[in-house]
């Protein structure tokens, strides 16, 4: 029997269909007896050595067994004194990420367009209908880093260089997801993320699948998608990736790891024909490293050792 998990923390990324998994967890939470402990705190990322302290006591207090979400970067808990807890994610595309943030802000997604609702009412009409390739190809703050560097934070933690483009905040983040993260999916690949986490944490996640395929729980996960968003132009396309260079070795590397870990488990990847990239400003995917020999460390044992860091 594998030792059961009783503090699970998805510290979700925004824009990588949180929202999707945040409506699967209320059913399974029901289903399955676990205390699902949610914020409504969606645009504070980065906190003070004080705020953390706060959130992490908030945290290891909670009923048990929980699975507490929230868009926040790393914790480590281990830092104030407190138990380490068993860590998940999902990340995107990183100029897909973007573009759905950006439209997402302006017009929202199919919930507010059936209620009439705009997205961020402050906002300033020029800036609602501020045309991509105009925010992208003249700079704006918007569409430029270092608010382009966003999914990186969310694995390097609270530390300010973690806010800073570049190899510090990249070696760390790498280096939390193989310490300290039981499985970082993609969202691409969704539907083998969540048989995954069913495999590594059934307390929380059996049945997923099924309750994902479900019609009337389709229907409820397509009001999420965001409305009214373009293509940039080619050329746009190229200077986000120019800017995202970190972003897209990050997301490149926990590709690899996810597709190593499908293949462990004898997933089979569904390889999609990628839609063409300006191979001169992004980096090359890594090597696809051999899988485990399972003789040589069986699928229990992994997980036991996940579940002890």
């Amino acid at each position: 029997v594998l030792p059961f998990p009783s503090q699970v923390v998805y510290n979700r990324v925004g824009k990588c269909g949180s929202r999707t998994v945040v409506l699967l967890l209320r059913i399974l939470s029901e289903k399955h007896g676990f205390n699902l402990v949610t914020s409504d705190i969606h645009n504070k990322t980065r906190l003070t050595k004080n705020e953390q302290m706060e959130l992490i006591k908030n945290i290891s207090t909670a009923e048990q067994p929980y699975l507490f979400t929230r868009h926040v970067h790393f914790l480590n808990f281990s830092r104030f004194g407190g138990e380490q807890p068993v860590y998940i994610n999902i990340i995107r595309d990183p100029v897909n990420r973007f573009l759905s943030n950006y439209f997402f802000r302006r017009f929202g997604d199919w919930r507010g367009e059936q209620n009439h609702m705009i997205r961020t009412p402050s906002m300033r009409q020029e800036e609602r209908y501020l045309d991509i390739n105009v925010c992208i190809l003249e700079n704006y703050p918007e569409c430029s880093n270092p608010r382009l560097f966003y999914i990186i934070p969310y694995f390097c933690g609270q530390h300010p260089r973690c806010r800073e483009p570049g190899e510090w905040a990249l070696e760390r983040a790498k280096l939390n997801v193989n310490e300290n993260f039981l499985l970082v999916g993609i969202l691409e690949e969704l539907e083998d993320v969540l048989l995954l986490l069913e495999r590594f944490l059934p307390h929380y996640f059996k049945d997923v699948l099924s309750i994902y395929k479900n019609p009337e729980h389709r229907k409820l996960g397509n009001l999420t998608v965001t409305v009214k968003k373009t293509v940039p132009s080619p050329e746009a396309i190229q200077i986000l990736y120019q800017r995202m260079r970190y972003e897209y070795e990050f997301y490149y590397y926990v590709k690899e790891q996810f597709h190593l870990l499908k293949r462990k488990f004898g997933l089979k990847s569904h390889i999609r024909k990628p839609r063409p990239r300006p191979e001169f400003f992004i980096p090359s995917p890594l090597e696809t490293e051999e899988p485990i020999d399972d003789e040589e460390e069986d699928d229990e044992k992994w997980l036991e050792d996940i579940y002890k860091r």
